[in-house]
């Protein structure tokens, strides 16, 4: 009986994150401020003694008690969205850390944040002197974003004053075997065009394309579920690896 008991409040658990996180959006997901990671664990394990509490008459106060932390949640995500010092006082602002390359300790400080989780954020994005950095700006969710000084900057064609095409944004026609065909619809498109185009790169039945793009300069990308390589590239040294002993296999003399 408390197996079951287990079993169908997990499922009740389970519909009510499903339901509450689709209500609240995105906040729960991607890059989270500290608010909305804190948020997040406290709505798991409500969810979770949902799940777990054998005990019946202790399941409505605990699906009351995640009700309410979802409509308090929204509560919140609705006030940070009309309302700039809710927004301050839940997401926080963005902190100056680098000016002009001087580092400012005391912002710093007041972020908890440290040179080592600075210096390991500008390596990740390619920048190793931090000489190099007019801004460097620590946002509430965490990352770093980086300004480099004017002369330390890629060049652009913009710097170079030359001319370049439009490009769109390319658009998903075959999505596991199937055709998408609102989006050939949405290009003036229709399936006899798509089936030439597939025919044409030697794919003959749809159902083998895994994934099919239409490129802005209106060619095709086509992506099959098996493809014919010969030698994959395997990066891994691991004795098990079934890519090295093939090709060790095929090295071998006969």
């Amino acid at each position: 009986m408390q197996y079951l008991e287990v079993f169908l409040q997990t499922i009740l658990a389970f519909a009510a994150i499903l339901i509450y996180t689709r209500i609240l959006g995105k906040q729960q997901i991607g890059q989270l401020t500290f608010f909305e990671y804190i948020n997040g664990i406290t709505f798991g394990s409500i969810a979770a003694v949902l799940a777990t509490d054998i005990e019946p008459s202790r399941t409505g106060m605990h699906f009351l008690g995640l009700t309410l932390f979802a409509f308090l949640t929204w509560v919140a995500g609705y006030a940070v969205l009309v309302s700039r010092p809710a927004r301050k006082l839940i997401s926080g602002e963005p902190t100056v850390v680098v000016h002009n390359g001087k580092i400012l300790e005391g912002n710093m400080k007041k972020m908890r944040y440290n040179f080592d989780e600075m210096a390991m954020q500008l390596r990740q994005k390619n920048v190793f002197d931090i000489a190099d950095v007019e801004y460097a700006i620590l946002e509430p969710d965490g990352d770093l974003s980086v300004l480099l000084k004017s002369q330390k900057r890629p060049l652009t064609p913009a710097d170079l004053q030359l001319p370049t095409q439009y490009e769109g944004v390319p658009t998903e026609l075959v999505m596991d075997g199937e055709i998408l065909f609102q989006n050939l619809k949405q290009n003036n498109l229709d399936e006899k065009w798509l089936i030439q185009q597939l025919q044409a790169q030697g794919v003959q039945d749809i159902s083998q394309v895994d994934y099919a793009v239409l490129r802005s300069d209106g060619s095709l990308y086509v992506n099959c579920k098996e493809d014919d390589i010969i030698n994959p590239v395997d990066i891994t040294d691991a004795p098990e690896s079934p890519v090295k002993q093939e090709k060790e296999e095929q090295d071998r003399p006969s």
